[in-house]
This record gives C-alpha cells, sequence and structure tokens, in this order.
C-alpha cells in the first residue's frame, strides 16, 4: 500500500473548542480535553482503505468502522475517538443541539475529528449524500453509547479517569492532539 502523505504539521489548520456541559452531557467539562478538528489533513486520493491503513501504521487508535455519523446525539464515556472523514461533506453539531456553546462544523472529504469521551455529537445534514468515516478509538479501547440520561450518570464519572493521547492518531510523536 503507498504512503499517506498528510498535510505537514507546519501547513495543518487546526480548530480546537472547549465545549461546557449542557445537563447531562459533560462534554469537555470533566477532562478539559478540547475537541479537534484537523482541516484538510489527508489528501482527497486517499481511500478509506489507505486510511486505515496509515492509523494502523502509527499504532495509536484501532479503526473500526466505515459509517456516517447518526444523526441523534450521543457521546461515548468508555473512550475517546478519532474521526477522519473519507467521503462527502457533512454538517455536525458537537455539544449538543440545545446548546448556546455548540460548536456546528462543516467537514469534508480529508478532515480529521478527535472527538473526547463525553462530547455529544450528532449529524445535521449529509450535503451531498455520500458522508462516510473511518471511526477509530484507541488501542485497547471499546465504545459505547450514551444519550445524556439520568441512568448513564454513573457511566459518565468514568470519563475523568481516562488516559489521553501519548502520540498523535495520526501524526505520531507530534500533533494537534497532544497539545490543549
Amino acid at each position: 500500500m503507498a504512503r499517506l502523505y498528510l498535510t505537514p504539521l507546519t501547513a495543518l489548520q487546526v480548530s480546537r473548542h472547549q465545549i461546557p456541559r449542557l445537563g447531562l452531557i459533560p462534554n469537555t467539562s470533566l477532562q478539559n480535553h478540547p475537541l479537534v478538528i484537523y482541516h484538510a489533513c489527508i489528501p482527497d486520493s486517499a481511500t478509506s482503505s489507505a486510511i486505515e491503513s496509515h492509523l494502523k501504521t502509527v499504532g495509536v487508535v484501532v479503526p473500526q468502522w466505515r459509517y456516517t455519523m447518526y444523526s441523534t446525539t450521543h457521546f461515548h464515556s468508555t473512550t475517546h475517538e478519532v474521526l477522519c472523514i473519507s467521503s462527502g461533506r457533512a454538517k455536525l453539531c458537537f455539544g449538543g443541539e440545545d446548546n448556546p456553546s455548540r460548536v456546528e462544523a462543516l467537514v469534508s472529504k480529508g478532515d480529521v475529528i478527535v472527538v473526547p469521551a463525553g462530547v455529544g455529537h450528532r449529524l445535521l445534514e449529509d450535503i451531498d449524500g455520500s458522508f462516510e468515516m473511518v471511526g477509530s478509538y484507541p488501542t485497547g479501547k471499546n465504545w459505547d453509547m450514551c444519550y445524556g440520561k439520568e441512568e448513564e450518570e454513573e457511566k459518565v464519572k468514568g470519563i475523568s479517569e481516562l488516559g489521553w493521547f501519548d502520540r498523535d492518531p495520526l501524526y505520531g510523536d507530534e500533533g494537534p492532539a497532544l497539545l490543549k
């Protein structure tokens, strides 16, 4: 498989967002690690297979699925999530649609999103009908689904105990995920 040439770190545009709690959706309030968006990180020519191969080579996360994003706000209490946009364009909501501090992001093929555990996220619009991502999680972690319900409060407490990345999921020893 051909090597995947990412946008050099010196040229990479990155957005970082701290999102306050909304009701029972903790967002970034428990760990203070931001939602991070790497804009145009992966070349347009990259296939889903090439993205998965690159992630496996770096060895920080394990690709687990190819799919769109659910249209219901949800979050994960057991792991952080790395989403590599492999096809299409979409408008996504982070933090909960009723949160005045929510982040509505327009993302497209080549963007990468590091979603900290606890950050609510959902698909608002699949702009051209072909939106797909490669979803990955830190080695040894399994994802769960939480929706901000009272019966999830005990699981949510565990978010503050989750470790963060020692290496960047795409760049390795350097990279945006390592900065606060």
